[in-house]
């Protein structure tokens, strides 16, 4: 999927939600266990259910990969069912030396047909790379993730210039000069140029409200993927209002908060009325 069609959806469906079928076997309905593939029962009545209230549907890979091949195979039959008027992202975080990130975009890219793959940056621009070279294909990069690790690396304080290399901010509209900064911003800064915008996420996570305007003046353009609103309690006016851009440039993902509505049969019923008391809050956010 196209950036422009991306922000069509958005446009049309007044909504910039991302739904996380983080579907974890030991939590689904107990009555969907007798199901033939209980994870695929379930993620269906879910897309059902929310598919004309979202945008964007993002698989944890790691509840499937679990389970070993049927996982697998829920996964696959998952991201297929899903189709192409959404945005499908796999959550894999993967990242590793050229030729393996080639197979691992390879699979998700070419075997499954997912639009977006999040990725770890911390072995380079080559371990990134192989993710963009697929026309209407997206990394979606670690910037600053939302778990309470964060501060271990991502926020740790570095002393230096920080502006070494960085050509395409006007040093001017970002005042940073010689002060301490954090990794994370070197993150940002390096890698936002190994792709584009139209092909280049950064995952930041809601529960770093302190940081989301620094962000957004570092990376004016690009999209963010945007989980921690809901169950890990961030602010979705918060986070829409420091990280919009003029054409939205957020996705906001919720998992447990919508998919775990219900534990009963009237589950799929349940994630939608939390889809849509999300959408309906979102379309009084949006620049359009």
């Amino acid at each position: 999927m196209t950036r422009q069609e991306l922000i069509a959806q958005i446009q049309e469906k007044k909504s910039y939600l991302c739904i996380g079928l983080d579907s974890d076997i030991t939590k689904i309905p107990k009555h969907l266990l007798t199901e033939t593939d209980p994870l695929f029962s379930f993620n269906k009545a879910i897309i059902d259910s929310t598919k004309d209230l979202c945008v964007s549907y993002k698989i944890n890979t790691a509840f499937y990969e679990a389970l070993g091949v049927k996982g697998w195979e829920s996964m696959e039959k998952t991201v297929r069912y899903i189709g192409n008027e959404h945005f499908k992202i796999a959550d894999a975080k993967r990242g590793d030396i050229g030729n393996t990130s080639d197979q691992y975009a390879k699979a998700f890219f070419e075997t499954l047909p997912f639009d977006a793959v999040t990725v770890a940056p911390y072995m380079g621009e080559d371990s990134v790379k192989p993710f963009l070279k697929y026309d209407g294909k997206w990394a979606i990069v670690l910037g600053l993730t939302s778990n309470e690790g964060a501060k271990d690396f991502e926020l740790e304080t570095i002393v230096g210039n920080f502006y070494a290399g960085f050509i395409n901010e006007p040093r001017q509209e970002y005042e940073i000069n010689d002060r301490p900064y954090y990794l994370y911003e070197t993150v940002l800064r390096k890698s936002s140029n190994w792709g584009t915008t139209e092909n280049l996420m950064f995952v930041v996570g809601a529960t770093q409200i302190n940081e989301l305007s620094k962000i957004r003046k570092l990376t004016p353009n690009h999209f963010y993927l945007i989980p921690g609103v809901g169950a890990q309690g961030g602010s979705l006016k918060e986070v829409s209002e420091m990280a919009m851009n003029q054409d939205c440039g957020i996705l906001v993902n919720a998992s447990r908060a919508i998919i775990y509505a219900s534990d009963n049969e009237n589950f799929a019923a349940a994630a939608r009325d939390v889809a849509f008391t999300y959408q309906q809050e979102m379309k009084n956010y949006l620049p359009f």
